[in-house]
């Protein structure tokens, strides 16, 4: 009897250890498998919201030779858009035709689209002719300067309504404080940067930096953001190559590197391998490259 209970012990260990094993493989497959899954449905920059500033009866400004910001920035945005859908990049557009967008329905597309990216496009505009060039902005509770508040201010007179006064408001006080020093915070200050250095880059004229400003239509998303100045629509120069196709490709150009660059390190820096790069060929590729 003895001889048979250490037998039955014995086969009931092996049988323990092989059900040891078998879940400690399967756990280890498992977690891997939910882990892949987890890092392509959550973890890779795959969405981004791209919002053409003003729309519909919100004209935004009148540049020279006629050129209006609402139809020049749609515009740029469908260019854009095409280029990122080209590279298999999920592309959300908070406007697609002429048409005036709530800020509160901004705010609502971008986040219901989880997007991991938000690129707001607007033109310049200033009585002094003579001022040209592009500019990127990322949020902050108070402009870098004189002109930065300026620009903002102009922007944000589009969604002057009562209810758009409440939503500008709540933000500063609920999400900004913690924004401020939250990974949105960098990330946007890293897109701006290298959309920045991408438009400076192109024939659209000198560089008026990266700056901060409280731009209403950021303060919403819940994203890495940016608002970008494609150029001066009152500034001879700017407005002439605004004008054209070329001018305007090389802007979507631009800002395509700027978007897949940022994708790279976005992805890089959760661990996520990454199959998509700036363009071939393009400054900002050649610039990061060296």
């Amino acid at each position: 009897m003895h001889s048979i209970g250490r037998v039955s012990a014995f086969g009931a260990g092996w049988v323990f250890l092989i059900v040891a094993i078998g879940t400690l493989f399967g756990c280890v497959f498992g977690s891997a498998e939910i882990s892949n899954a987890d890092e392509v449905a959550i973890d890779r920059f795959d969405t981004v919201v791209i919002d053409a500033g003003h729309g519909g009866e919100d004209t935004g400004a009148h540049g020279q030779r006629g050129i209006v910001e609402k139809e020049l920035v749609l515009d740029v945005s469908r260019r854009l858009a095409k280029r990122l859908r080209d590279r298999s990049l999920r592309v959300v557009m908070t406007r697609d035709d002429d048409r005036f967008v709530p800020l509160e329905e901004r705010f609502a597309l971008a986040n219901d689209a989880r997007g991991d990216l938000f690129v707001s496009i607007h033109a310049n505009a200033t009585k002094n002719t003579a001022i040209g060039g592009v500019e990127t902005f990322f949020l902050a509770l108070d402009a870098s300067d004189d002109d930065a508040r300026r620009i903002a201010s102009r922007e944000n007179e589009a969604f002057a309504s009562p209810a758009s006064a409440s939503v500008a408001i709540d933000p500063l006080n609920a999400i900004l404080g913690d924004l401020i020093e939250s990974e949105y915070m960098r990330e946007s200050n890293e897109f701006a940067r290298l959309a920045q250095s991408g438009l400076a880059g192109t024939e659209i004229g000198h560089s008026r930096g990266v700056k901060q400003a409280p731009f209403v239509v950021l303060q919403g998303v819940q994203m890495p953001s940016a608002l970008v100045e494609i150029g001066f629509i009152t500034n001879r120069n700017d407005a002439s190559r605004l004008r054209s196709d070329g001018g305007r490709d090389r802007v979507a150009d631009s800002l395509a590197d700027a978007v897949l660059e940022f994708g790279r390190r976005f992805d890089a820096r959760r661990g996520v391998g990454t199959s998509r790069a700036p363009s071939s060929g393009s400054r900002l590729a050649e610039r990061h490259a060296q």
